[in-house]
């Protein structure tokens, strides 16, 4: 990978391992340095993918990186700049500023000038750059002066700016699987130069599996694990038994990452307890994660989502309370915020369940990205000007409260109060479709729901 001079600054990258580093940590030691070596994202570097003809050219684009920790962000792209020979300059949004970024890129047009070799700049982090640090990279990406690939744990459609995103090309990272991970633990612990093979180290099967499992797809995390493991063999051992295995990682797996395995797990437990109708388990894991000290609007937010996902119209109040509960998180803090938390997760336990609101969603998301986007239909459309009128904007619009003003009762033989049958609210070419369809099994308030709905359906066929 080329070095970086002391002419331009920054730090040099390091070069391949050898006796001189060997005091680097195994995951650093063990960093792939070729796109073949890279694991678990074929669907981007796989031969004749997009991505990877733009690499093997040297046409690569600016780029976001988005995946889970340990998925190989910052690797994959340390590898696209030794594959096309360019300059590799690595930032961090949570240290860094505009000044920085503007001797970066000062450094980058000098060496450009100079040697005509080209500048990558690796933005780790880059959700956590503010709109005016986004903004400022945004003419030396246009200008082709710098290559910008960030990389984000989080859903950049939300964390980077229209602008800056609009210019570069989002990649998904996915987690590696448990034979990627078992892979290259092996490779570790074969390979003589940059990771254990001198030691001539054993891990037979279940203690490889559960090291598997404790990265929770995260190779960084993984070659942690295992170096631990190895540093705490006793003179003369060369197998890392499971038990072993299990005593050296025994202080991490108590520890809480926030962005590692146990953060995934407690919040999936809690989510399942709620949707199991558990209040005690739901408890529980939310104990779990706010003393292991889980930032409580993250909670919150997974809460709210419980509230649509899995009880939506069966208790339209689970909503009410969830976000009421981060209302008072965010005004009263912790740890007195942590009872509304409790309260708003034993509410959505105790409630009644049903997905029929998610089913409906998804429903609609599938029609619109499949089917042709029609415009609103002309009795749907607001008239103010002449000229709308006269286009029959809003013509045949029928005003609903007029069409079922007596049947909102709760009488379901009373007739319409009208005899005009609206023309519908969904475009032609969806006109008979049905997204939200109150479950079979229908809880709650969503009963009632159900059969009001019935009853204006039932209607329309009669009119």
């Amino acid at each position: 990978m080329s070095q970086q001079g002391s002419l331009f600054g920054g730090e040099p990258e390091p070069s391949a391992p050898t006796a001189s580093n060997e005091a680097m940590p195994l995951a650093a030691r063990m960093r792939p340095h070729t796109l073949d070596e890279v694991l678990g994202q074929a669907h981007l570097i796989a031969p004749g993918r997009a991505l990877r003809r733009a690499i093997e050219a040297d046409r690569i684009p600016s780029m976001i990186f988005w995946g889970p920790p340990g998925s190989g962000k910052t690797t994959l792209a340390e590898v696209i700049a030794h594959t096309t020979h360019a300059r590799f300059v690595r930032m961090s949004a949570v240290t860094a500023g505009v000044a920085e970024l503007r001797r970066v890129v000062e450094d980058a047009a000098k060496l450009s000038r100079a040697t005509g070799q080209h500048t990558i700049l690796f933005l780790d982090e880059i959700h956590r750059f503010n709109k005016a640090q986004q903004d400022s990279a945004l003419p030396h990406v246009e200008r082709g002066t710098i290559t910008l690939i960030g990389a984000t744990t989080e859903n950049p459609s939300f964390e980077v700016n229209a602008a800056l995103l609009s210019r570069s090309r989002v990649f998904t990272l996915h987690a590696l699987t448990d034979d990627d991970i078992k892979l290259i633990i092996q490779r570790a612990l074969a390979d003589p130069e940059r990771g254990l093979g001198e030691r001539a180290l054993t891990l037979p099967a279940d203690a490889l599996d559960f090291i598997a499992t404790f990265a929770n797809g995260d190779a960084r995390a993984a070659l942690t694990a295992l170096e631990a493991a190895a540093n705490a063999l006793p003179i003369g051992e060369r197998t890392l038994t499971l038990p072993l295995v299990e005593d050296a990682l025994q202080h991490r797996a108590l520890l809480y990452d926030k962005g590692g395995e146990e953060h995934y797990n407690l919040i999936s437990a809690l989510h399942k307890s709620v949707r199991g109708s558990d209040p005690d388990g739901a408890l529980y894991w939310l104990g779990r994660m706010l003393e292991a000290g889980e930032d409580p609007l993250y909670i919150v937010r997974r809460v709210i989502r419980m509230a649509s996902e899995d009880i939506g119209m069966a208790d339209p109040q689970a909503l009410v309370v969830a976000v009421a509960a981060q209302q008072a998180v965010h005004f009263v803090g912790m740890p007195e915020g942590a009872l509304a938390l409790a309260q708003a997760v034993v509410h959505l336990a105790c409630a009644p369940k049903s997905n029929a609101l998610e089913r409906a969603y998804m429903a609609v998301q599938a029609d619109v990205r499949a089917t042709r986007n029609d415009g609103v239909p002309l009795h749907l459309r607001n008239a103010p000007t002449k000229l709308m009128r006269d286009a029959k904007y809003g013509g045949g619009y029928v005003y609903a409260h007029d069409v079922y003003e007596s049947i909102d009762s709760e009488d379901p033989a009373r007739p319409p109060a009208a005899s005009v049958q609206p023309e519908g609210y969904l475009p032609e070419n969806l006109r008979d479709r049905r997204y939200y369809v109150p479950s079979d099994h229908a809880e709650g308030a969503e009963r009632s729901v159900a059969a009001w709905l019935q009853r204006r359906r039932d209607a329309d066929l009669q009119t």
